[in-house]
């Protein structure tokens, strides 16, 4: 049975439950791993765990009390979350010590230090923990060296590499590994049937083993539109030479097509970044005598296998642009110049 219902981290759960036992739950956690596989839900769900009044056996909320109302309200006094704004591109010092005119009076840094207004405890879970800037991140480091007796803070990242080392430090890390496909597809067809909407058996399948372990890019890739473009954007990088005006034009086309928010619109592009990796990884595992998967990735591999070096370039050059997506570049811009370097990987970094 997954711990209340989160699949794939039961023996992160556990090592929770025996901490718990013991009193020995730290005072500042980091949770890294891959985007998708569950990290932020376990966050809030051990915040609410933690300050539940009637704990169950196995560190349960029992999810009758006031204080789990609250948390499902999104509501509760002793759970502090914190996020980087979608027009933000990192998070911004006010929501740490206060503005201006409030610094240290209001933020997640002064209100960590309140006594509990429910439960035994004040849990601050800081998501998006990868977009710190320098000053944010340093007027965090007393409040994670020292949090207030009683207090947990978790910051949720994607690698412990992108934080600061003096972040790194003062926590406690906890490593996310991406979800097996087995589970994917388990949470998916669950989900399914909670909306009355069973979807064909082989294409779930499909998503689940493209999904590299993200329950985020398998609920994309159930999307018939995103699942026929990833099959075109095989095609376009198994031809050479590769034509980075058709490429860009197309990929342009797919990431406007979800509308005019950014959001989507950026989700859509990692979406293509995500699979162009795809195809740049398995053309580094079939120069070291690997084949097999996905016929159509493999074959767009095979031309890249060929220049192992142009290859590491481009996947440099991929990897460039999905931070750039993190830091809110001009997407259009963002296709062009991608698009661009990945036609001659060589010639240079995204800026």
């Amino acid at each position: 049975m997954a711990w209340q219902g989160i699949e794939g981290h039961d023996e992160i759960a556990e090592r929770f439950v025996a901490a718990h036992a013991r009193g020995r739950v730290s005072g500042s956690y980091l949770f890294v791993g891959p985007p998708g596989v569950g990290k932020g839900t376990f966050a809030l769900a051990l915040a609410k765990s933690l300050t539940c009044e009637r704990p169950q056996h196995g560190l349960v909320a029992c999810g009758g009390c006031a204080s789990c109302v609250q948390a499902d309200a999104g509501s509760h006094p002793d759970i502090d979350v914190v996020r980087k704004p979608d027009d933000r591109s990192t998070i911004p010092l006010e929501l740490l010590i206060g503005d201006d005119e409030h610094r240290m009076r209001e933020g997640l840094c002064w209100r960590i230090l309140l006594k509990p207004a429910l439960g035994p405890r004040k849990v601050a879970v800081i998501m998006d923990a990868d977009h710190f800037s320098e000053e944010a991140a340093n007027c965090l480091l007393k409040t994670l060296e020292e949090p207030p007796d009683g207090a947990a803070i978790i910051l949720v990242g994607t690698a412990i590499e992108r934080q600061l080392p003096t972040i790194r430090s003062r926590c406690q890390v906890i490593r996310f590994a991406p979800l097996a496909a087995d589970v994917v597809r388990r949470v998916l067809v669950r989900e399914a049937a909670v909306a009355g909407t069973p979807g064909d058996a082989a294409a779930l399948d499909r998503c689940c083993n493209a999904a590299g372990g993200s329950l985020t890019r398998a609920r994309l890739l159930l999307d018939p539109e995103v699942t026929a473009f990833r099959s075109r954007l095989f095609d376009l990088l198994a031809t050479r030479p590769l034509h980075g005006v058709d490429l860009s034009r197309e990929t342009l086309a797919f990431v406007e097509a979800a509308g005019k928010e950014a959001p989507p619109r950026r989700a859509r592009f990692r979406l293509v970044l995500d699979a162009a990796l795809d195809v740049l990884r398995q053309a580094s595992r079939r120069g070291v005598g690997f084949a097999g998967g996905d016929p159509a990735l493999d074959r767009a591999a095979e031309t890249w296998s060929v220049d192992i070096d142009a290859t590491a370039s481009a996947v440099d050059r991929t990897l460039d642009a999905a931070d750039a997506i993190e830091r809110n570049a001009n997407l259009g811009m963002l296709v062009d110049a991608w698009s661009a370097v990945l036609e001659e990987p060589r010639l240079g970094r995204l800026r």
